[in-house]
């Protein structure tokens, strides 16, 4: 097999986020995978260096940066089918893992040890509700940036995702949001110069 893996994964550019949704800011599982990465490293320094929970940021980051990648061999599935019933939910969890495998497959057989846990293992395991939380995140700062936009087709996303965070009752998420969401309501001005 050709070792195609990179090329794979340069192509989620190429796959939009939110297709049934009108949106002023498109979006790809690109794009969402960096945010994602970013949160997820952040919530782990969080746990870590506020709260004294073990924690390996690195992990959560780089899990992050690949948590979407199946999508590249079955596209991204409208949250409203994914979550329709256990029985698609179940289906749609056998197909991300079988287009995870498919992935490592094209990798050299001495690189896929390295990978293989990134996608399908415990490391993805031990960091998995920090990831599942950062993606919860960054589409609640999506629903924010496209109100902010003028665009109102988001306003139920963004109250919902809202209410996931805080019924999640993760601390790293509680902190994260009295402390750093508000920002995204500032413009550039408001945000104000380094300096």
């Amino acid at each position: 097999m050709r070792e195609n893996f990179f090329a794979y994964i340069s192509r989620m550019r190429y796959i939009g986020r939110w297709s049934l949704m009108r949106n002023s800011l498109p979006e790809n599982i690109q794009e969402h995978s960096h945010m994602v990465a970013v949160l997820a490293h952040a919530l782990g320094v969080i746990r870590r260096d506020v709260f004294g929970v073990p924690c390996s940021p690195e992990e959560a980051a780089a899990v992050a940066l690949f948590h979407d990648s199946s999508e590249i061999l079955t596209g991204d599935l409208p949250t409203p089918i994914k979550y329709h019933s256990d029985d698609i939910r179940e289906a749609y969890k056998q197909v991300e893992a079988l287009a995870c495998h498919k992935l490592l497959e094209t990798l050299p057989a001495e690189l896929r040890p390295a990978y293989e846990p990134l996608l399908t293992g415990e490391v993805q395991d031990r960091v998995h509700d920090l990831v599942k939380a950062a993606d919860k995140l960054s589409a609640y700062i999506k629903c924010i940036e496209e109100r902010k936009a003028g665009n109102n087709e988001f306003l139920s996303a963004e109250a919902q995702t809202r209410k996931i965070l805080e019924d999640c009752h993760m601390p790293e998420v509680d902190y994260f949001l009295e402390h750093f969401i508000p920002s995204f309501e500032l413009n550039l001005d408001e945000l104000g110069t380094i300096e």
